[in-house]
């Protein structure tokens, strides 16, 4: 990769009016990069509907649509006009009107399509298994632009470290974490640092604000996380953009602050023969407080 300035525009929604967000959205884009000179703008989570959109799946199939469409239409032309990468989060249309994916587009500065992550692990109570309203995903990718190595995961996701894993051993330098976390900021924090540290890559986290159509409220606090674990940017919990350069170089030091070497790679270190046994069903040990149907993509 090389270095660049990576953005995490932190915005509210106006619940499911999708014509205004994706005004909103451009407008936070040329924010991004007349006050930051931002590269690569990461926004959260659902950012043209809200996450939960209060409504049947059919209902939100006809709000949203494909990608491209409509809706990264606009996105597109921001990009290409200002000449970065933009994550757009969004539903998005899939095969029938009982399919809608929970979606991020990486664009690029030619307001092209770069590629489309389609969130595999869906909240308890946003999947469609479970009375929600999304599908779940298949499949993670690592994009190779002209920043760098980029992989995108959604909310959730991100407690998974397999998930991030995988995209670390694709090669990605960085992932990307668009979200809509309801859960307490201790957790919000700790899966991000953990994600970057696990994987040593670069960790943009960008958490949503406000409200939403369910009567949800986010708490923001965005944060950009180094390969060694360091918090290098963190938002408060109203609208605004962190952004900071990203170093190309990041795992000279085995800490910030200090010149003792980094003599360890998490992933060349890994002694994959003891992990045969993970791919495997299995459930916790301790019994949640209730249990949501979980329709398996191989069940």
């Amino acid at each position: 990769m090389k270095n660049f300035i990576a953005a995490g525009v932190q915005i509210a929604v106006e619940p499911n009016n999708v014509e205004a967000n994706l005004k909103k959205v451009v407008k936070w884009i040329d924010k991004a990069v007349e006050e930051h000179d931002a590269e690569l703008i990461v926004f959260p989570e659902s950012i043209t509907t809200g996450f939960d959109p209060a409504m049947p799946v059919e209902e939100l199939y006809q709000l949203v649509d494909t990608i491209p469409g409509r809706l990264t239409e606009p996105i597109a032309k921001a990009a290409k006009k200002h000449g970065v990468y933009v994550v757009l989060p969004t539903y998005e249309r899939g095969e029938n009107e009982k399919i809608v994916y929970n979606s991020s587009a990486l664009i690029g500065p030619d307001g092209e399509i770069v590629g489309v992550y389609r969130k595999t692990h869906p909240f308890p109570t946003e999947r469609i298994a479970g009375g929600g309203w999304c599908t779940p995903g298949e499949q993670a990718e690592v994009y190779d632009t002209e920043l760098g190595k980029i992989g995108m995961i959604i909310c959730y996701d991100g407690d998974f470290p397999e998930l991030s894993r995988l995209l670390a051993v694709k090669g990605a330098e960085i992932i990307v974490r668009p979200a809509a976390l309801l859960r307490s900021f201790d957790i919000w924090e700790m899966t991000n640092q953990a994600r970057a540290y696990d994987n040593h890559v670069y960790l943009i986290g960008v958490n949503a604000v406000g409200p939403d159509a369910g009567n949800n409220y986010n708490f923001g606090h965005s944060m950009i996380v180094s390969p060694i674990a360091q918090k290098l940017a963190q938002a408060r919990g109203v609208e605004e953009i962190i952004a900071v350069e990203l170093d190309n170089d990041p795992l000279k030091n085995v800490s910030y602050g200090t010149k003792s070497p980094m003599i360890f790679d998490h992933l060349e270190d890994r002694n994959i023969g003891i992990y045969q046994e993970i791919l495997k069903e299995a459930k916790s040990q301790f019994e949640p407080a209730q249990r949501i149907p979980y329709q398996k993509s191989n069940d």
